[in-house]
């Protein structure tokens, strides 16, 4: 290569590498421009072009709550009775349907009663035959004391003759067992319904052998008017309950379907168990319901609510408002400043009984304050915002709202799906 050359090919690429150059510059410029143009804008969405959070608030109103402990229970029956027969023989008749309701002393089902009756009949001859054996031995006793107190009889013959009268009444004592015995065969060859209730399943059919050692019996009856439910709630609430109840209180109980939002049935506390389940920490409890439309059934699984005491005039706020941070529990509340500008306040509250959507403040708000119930990610004490739904989170005559909500369960401080369960904070 010549010296021309090389001149040519070394300005051609210090030529090219400035180009290069220029342009990666303008495309740097650009990409800068558009970070900072795209912060700005995500800037403007966060806090505005003035710096002001939209958020959303409820107003603080006076109501009442109640203080309610949530439970897992079971419907047990008043009573239970597997129907079985009390003597042995062939089925002759089935008098009932299955799931009917029937009434104590109903006849369900009948076994053959001829072989009873041939043997009641047996023993009923037998009990005549020694009754006139007695009889006739009673007439000869009184003709020989008679005679023996005109000294025509010797008293040996009499004395004998008592006795004889004694036999005869033991075995006519002993044949009226056996009449007594063979008549309640006759009778228990009618299976009759032990109280009123309802009959479950057909367990045996007309024509087979029944025995009173089968395990399954005829059928099983259940009472099911009243009803019973039974469930546990943590020791430590114990107190509040057997406090009431040794005041006369009469403790209310309603019965949940499991996803907790159908009310089922409701009812009263009518006892609780005299110990304290070591392994569990908690106690038994037994509620009566009337069960007028047999909702609930034996066996069913319920979502119990206890209703231990009702708070009035106490301040419900939205628990969406509830914040907690290193120095407790707090609520931003919403203020106007000097300027007539919404601000936000950080204060410090005591809670008591909380419900799914409302929160009983025991300290630190008063009826009508706004605390925010959302956008509280960037607030800060004084910081400036908009209310874009005021008022959301209560009803406007302050009271707690419907299906059970504005109620506190005392049961462990976790709520259930679905349920309206509260928790003491």
């Amino acid at each position: 290569m010549n010296k021309k050359s090389f001149w040519v090919i070394t300005m051609v690429v210090l030529a090219v590498t400035a180009a290069v150059y220029v342009w990666q510059g303008k495309s740097g410029d650009t990409s800068d421009a558009g970070a900072s143009a795209a912060g700005d804008a995500a800037g403007g969405r966060r806090g505005g072009a003035n710096g002001i959070m939209p958020v959303q608030a409820g107003v603080v109103k006076s109501g009442e709550i109640a203080v309610t402990v949530d439970a897992l229970g079971t419907v047990t029956a008043l009573n239970t009775s597997i129907v079985k027969p009390r003597v042995n023989g062939q089925l002759v008749r089935v008098n009932f349907r299955e799931g009917q309701m029937v009434k104590q002393g109903e006849v369900l089902a009948e076994i053959d009663p001829r072989p009873f009756q041939a043997t009641l009949d047996q023993a009923s001859g037998q009990l005549a035959r020694d009754e006139a054996m007695l009889a006739n031995a009673r007439a000869d006793m009184e003709r020989y004391q008679g005679l023996l107190a005109k000294d025509s009889i010797a008293r040996q013959q009499v004395d004998d003759q008592v006795w004889l009268v004694r036999q005869y009444e033991g075995a006519v004592k002993n044949d009226q067992g056996v009449v007594n015995a063979a008549r309640l065969n006759v009778e228990f060859s009618r299976i009759t319904a032990p109280f009123s209730g309802r009959v479950g399943l057909r367990q045996v059919d007309v024509g087979n052998y029944v025995q009173t050692g089968d395990a399954n019996g005829i059928a099983v009856v259940t009472q099911t008017q009243p009803i019973y439910v039974v469930f546990a709630i943590p020791a430590d609430q114990l107190g509040a309950v057997t406090s009431r109840m040794r005041a006369g209180e009469k403790l209310s109980v309603e019965a949940w379907a499991r996803g907790g939002k159908t009310l089922i049935a409701k009812g009263e506390l009518m006892s609780v168990d005299n110990q304290i389940d070591a392994t569990t920490g908690t106690v038994k409890l037994k509620a009566e319901f009337p069960n007028k439309d047999e909702q609930l059934f034996p066996n069913q699984f319920v979502n119990a609510r206890l209703n231990v005491e009702t708070r009035h005039d106490v301040m419900l706020a939205p628990t969406a408002a509830i914040q907690r941070g290193a120095k407790g529990i707090f609520m931003y509340v919403i203020e106007k400043n000097a300027q007539n500008e919404e601000t936000v306040s950080v204060r410090t509250v005591e809670l008591g009984p909380v419900s799914g959507d409302v929160v009983a403040v025991e300290k630190g708000l008063k009826a009508g304050d706004r605390v925010m119930t959302d956008g509280a990610d960037k607030l800060r004490e004084g910081a400036k915002v908009t209310v874009s739904t005021p008022g959301a989170g209560l009803k406007e005559n302050g009271k707690a709202p419907p299906d059970g909500q504005g109620k506190q369960n005392r049961s462990g401080g976790q709520r259930k799906p679905g349920g309206n369960n509260a928790s003491a904070s």
